[in-house]
């Protein structure tokens, strides 16, 4: 994280936003929320939990602010929207910390070391380490969710209920055993899922081999080819280390391949030749397909196998045919082994190929491979991670098996959690057969709304339509377990829930982890041995996939709620969890209860740092969070986030400027209409005002046209899910609200016209207060202070709260003659947009009036005219006609009474300076004096002189030679072409 020299002190808006937190806590607002009658009844959300081994990060902040909004809109509208936080618990992460903790780097050390049940407790106690830090992020985000209440994926209602889930899907006969090819991290010692491989491709650099497979001589290619003793079959791999297990060579029947003779004779796919022999002089014996080598015999490259008594020795050695075999690399021959790659295993399964597994699950190589015992075959650290290959080409190059070698850049798959290369290595595993229920899960699918759309039928449709089965068994310890027990006689009894193993196992049953279960031991009904349970405990994965069931201790409780409010209306997390929790839900609510876990779904991108790199502790390239706060506000950074495109599963590169700019243009802002609001505040409750009598002033009307168009946009994007399009519209609306409706009305609030006044302070009460409502979900805590202090209530009544407000509703629906309104307020803006260009371009300021301005192309009310004299500071204006775009003309003569005129404001805006910097405000009257030898100052006091006291606030003004006080609050001197006029003010 970025360090500053000093720690960033809280701004005021930061204090400000305790205070309201405090006020929610104190009130228990977030209760009362999902306490109170809800007439549209519940709202389900799913909150993926976050590991409590770490801090929160920009990641978990998107996330939360994300699953804030969506639960507040959604209560404003009538919902009861229970949210119950969780800790993941389980897992690769815990275990890692309480490997470092005991000190151990595998699994024999945990065993034989430390034990199981050691192992695991410290697991437990490292679970919640930093649960302190994420209960004050949390709501300091202005996030609310039920903490208190959380449920945790370690306890054991919890895991009964994922016991229950697996029991569901083994009487639907879901669940099943096999072995296969996969992928296993040697360090974890353990297989992953399809998606946990997914997650973990790293570009990497290896070697690459060809190697020469010395054909058995006399045998024939065909009829008429007999193969003599220096005839080679050429094969490539970029993983030299399988080419110990190797026990066939696989090539494609209809491909042409070639004899070629170089220093001996090799065969190679016709169109990779010139590529395997760059460089190389050769020629061509002659060519034919691929059918004619099958079944042809070669000595193996190592004898640590051929010689032994393996089951189907018979069937090694030989060439086969394999569909997957292609030229687009390599030599157009494929060696195969059948424990380390799922071709290869398939093949061998067809030919029934021996089986050579001569690397332990550990990475290790088996003593049996006596020339390289002992060694890993992909070494643990980074920069040993070659050397084993090293080791193998340099022993083929001494035994002259090896052709060639290059170094090889490719996508190379590593453990998500340890960084260790993976191993695709043949192993048993229990499986969910996604397959038999892949059809309804692409049915079920398409009724899920995804924001952004593109992944319903991209990242998430095109991974169920690869969905492959899912392999949910791993070799570890601090995870939920099968529940399944097994006998030798082949007995198998699946256990679904604490009570049921209770009573077969006539235990006490408290804990359901691996260390505990594992000593329960049942009698078995068919040969009256013992059974025990399988060793291996369940993917972390089917406890997430399971949480709808297991948060609510379901069926063992919670039951009736559970079954009618089964699928959520929402959940939210990374685009990543497209392939993993979004993907695991859907694949159980599919077997469980047929039918889709979650009918709505955002998926939010990555935050990066500014430079667009991956955010870094180490790097410090990126600012601290709770300084971000401490600076800005929490809403700040909730309005950042929301309004970009990380909401929309795209990347975000972090800026502080632009992290700035929303805290000056929105809640500064924001934050200087609510000032200027209670300047004039008389007392009177403005916004009751406006509902019993409704003002015809055009900015009035155009205000609250403005806020009927910003409920319909807001609303339409959170009813779509599209939370950029529903925040968006804020911003925009309160730079209406500011630098047009109020800067325009200005004058009102001082007016003498005291309907015209309260139908100003009416309008604007009226718009803050709803206006709250409309960015509660968004930015609650600045909304709550607006709402608290334009309501009067002023955090006084405890049960009343912009958040238990009901979200706004428009009063009448937009017609013809509001957008009228709309437009023409648009054409004003543009016409006074091209006066001011115009008197840039004549360097006239616009204190300075002018005669008038001609505006041609329109067709505009005097109420609009209006607008536009005051605002371009011109005495008439001229309409022509016509259509086609807009233009105008600007009369930029200045006569001597239009310069005194200017004169004339140039003094207002400079007392009214001074008086700002004097702190003084609208209740304070004044007494001002000046001196000046200008007979063109004095005319020009002379002749404005009741105009300047009324917009200056001033009693009297009196020449310097009057002055009797001791002390002014400020005094200075104003120079105006050449002439000096000095000023004194007292309070009066």
């Amino acid at each position: 994280m970025q360090k500053n020299d000093q720690k960033v002190n809280k701004s005021e808006v930061a204090n400000k936003e305790e205070v309201v937190l405090d006020f929610w806590q104190k009130a228990k607002i977030f209760e009362q929320s999902v306490e109170r009658k809800a007439p549209m009844g519940d709202y389900i959300f799913y909150d993926g939990p976050p590991f409590a081994t770490g801090t929160p990060h920009y990641g978990h902040i998107v996330a939360s602010v994300m699953k804030d909004v969506v639960p507040r809109y959604q209560t404003m509208k009538g919902f009861r929207v229970p949210r119950k936080w969780g800790w993941d618990c389980h897992g690769l992460p815990i275990e890692n910390i309480a490997e470092k903790e005991l000190g151990v780097n595998s699994k024999k050390e945990i065993e034989e070391k430390i034990g199981v049940e050691k192992f695991n407790e410290t697991c437990r106690k490292k679970v919640l380490s930093f649960v302190n830090v994420w209960e004050k992020m949390i709501p300091r985000l202005g996030r609310w969710v039920d903490m208190k209440n959380d449920y945790r994926t370690m306890d054991p209602e919890f895991m009964e209920s994922v016991w229950w889930v697996f029991k569901q899907l083994w009487d639907k006969e879901l669940i099943y055993e096999d072995y296969r090819s996969m992928h296993v991290c040697p360090r974890c010692e353990t297989t992953l899922s399809q998606s946990e491989v997914s997650e973990g491709y790293e570009m990497v650099q290896d070697l690459s081999v060809v190697a020469k497979f010395k054909l058995k001589s006399e045998q024939k290619i065909g009829n008429d080819i007999v193969i003599d003793d220096y005839t080679y079959i050429l094969a490539w791999t970029t993983t030299p280390w399988t080419l110990i297990g190797n026990v066939a060579l696989a090539i494609n029947k209809d491909i042409k391949y070639q004899l070629v003779e170089a220093d001996k004779k090799y065969i190679v796919a016709k169109d990779r030749v010139d590529s395997v022999f760059d460089g190389k002089d050769y020629d061509v014996v002659e060519e034919f397909k691929g059918d004619k080598l099958l079944n042809l015999e070669y000595d193996a490259l190592f004898d640590y196998y051929s010689n032994s008594s393996l089951e189907n020795h018979e069937n090694g050695w030989k060439v086969y045919y394999g569909d997957f075999v292609n030229i687009n690399e390599g030599t157009g021959v494929v060696h195969i082994a059948p424990a380390f790659g799922e071709d290869d295993m398939k093949l061998g399964k067809k030919n029934k190929l021996p089986f050579i597994q001569h690397v332990s699950l550990s990475g290790v190589f088996n003593d049996e491979v006596i020339d390289f015992k002992g060694i890993h075959v992909k070494p643990l650290k980074k920069e040993e991670r070659l050397s084993t290959d090293i080791e193998i080409i340099k022993y083929l190059a001494k035994i002259g098996k090896l052709f060639s070698k290059a170094k090889y850049e490719h996508s190379y798959p590593h453990c998500w959690r340890c960084d260790t290369p993976l191993l695709n290595y043949a192993s048993s595993s229990w499986f969910v057969n996604v397959s038999k229920i892949k059809k309804r899960m692409l049915e079920l699918a398409c009724d899920i709304k995804w924001s952004p759309e593109h992944l319903k039928s991209g990242r998430f449709g095109n991974w169920l339509e690869g969905a492959r089965d899912w392999s949910i068994s791993r070799q570890r310890y601090w995870a939920s377990v099968m529940p399944l027990w097994v006998c030798e006689c082949g007995e198998q009894k699946v256990m679904g829930s604490i009570k049921e193993l209770e009573e077969v196992s006539d235990k006490k049953v408290n804990d359901l982890h691996k260390h505990v279960v594992d000593k329960i031991f049942l009698n078995c009904k068919k040969c009256k041995g013992k059974m025990k349970r399988v060793p291996d405990v369940l993917d972390t994965w089917f406890d997430s996939g399971s949480m709808p069931y297991a948060q609510a201790h379901y069926p063992f409780g919670n039951k009736k709620q559970f079954d009618e409010n089964f699928p959520a209306q929402f959940i939210g997390e990374g685009v990543d969890q497209t392939r993993c929790w979004f993907y695991y839900l859907h694949v159980i609510s599919t077997a469980v209860n047929d039918s889709a876990a979650f009918e709505n779904v955002i998926a939010n991108g990555i935050v990066l740092a500014e430079n667009g790199k991956k955010m870094s502790k180490r790097l410090e390239n990126y600012p601290d969070p709770t300084e971000m706060i401490n600076k800005y506000g929490a809403d700040s950074i909730r309005y950042y986030l929301l309004t970009s495109q990380v909401m929309l599963a795209d990347q975000l590169c972090f800026k502080e400027s632009e992290l700035s700019e929303v805290f000056r243009n929105v809640i500064m802002m924001l934050n200087n209409v609510l000032k200027f609001y209670f300047i004039f505040d008389d007392g009177l409750d403005h916004y009751i005002m406006h509902n019993e009598s409704k003002s015809n002033n055009i900015l009035d009307k155009w205000i609250r046209v403005k806020f009927s168009l910003l409920i319909k946009s807001v609303t339409g994007g959170m009813d779509n899910y599209n939370l950029p399009r529903a925040t968006r519209p804020i911003e925009n609306f309160i730079n209406d609200l500011s630098t047009w409706y109020v800067r325009r009305s200005r004058d009102r609030f001082k007016s003498d016209d005291l309907v015209d006044k309260k139908n100003a302070l009416n309008t604007l009460a009226y718009v803050l207060v709803e206006f709250s409502k409309v960015m509660a979900p968004f930015m609650p805590f600045i909304a709550e202070d607006i709402w608290q202090r334009v309501t009067r209530n002023n955090y006084r009544t405890k049960e009343k709260s912009v958040h238990l407000q009901n979200w706004p509703i428009l009063e009448v629906e937009i017609n013809k003659s509001d957008l009228s309104i709309d437009a023409n307020m648009k054409n004003v803006r543009k016409i006074v947009e091209l006066g001011l260009s115009a008197r840039d371009k004549a360097s006239i300021k616009v204190r300075q009036p002018l005669e008038q301005i001609s505006i041609n192309n329109i067709e505009i009310s005097e109420e609009y005219l209006i607008l536009v004299k005051d605002e371009l500071n011109v005495k008439e204006v001229i309409l022509n006609k016509g259509k086609g775009e807009i233009s105008i003309e600007l009369d930029t003569i200045i006569t001597q009474e239009l310069r005194l005129e200017g004169l004339k404001r140039d003094i207002v805006r400079f007392i009214n300076s001074m008086r700002k910097q004097a702190s003084l405000t609208i209740n304070d009257m004044t007494i001002m004096y000046y001196y000046t030898n200008s007979i063109l100052l004095k005319e020009v006091i002379d002749r404005y002189k009741d105009s300047i006291l009324k917009d200056t606030l001033s009693a009297q003004i009196l020449d310097y030679q009057f002055k009797k006080e001791e002390n002014l609050n400020i005094e200075k001197e104003l120079e105006i072409g050449g002439n000096i006029l000095k000023i004194g003010i007292i309070k009066k």
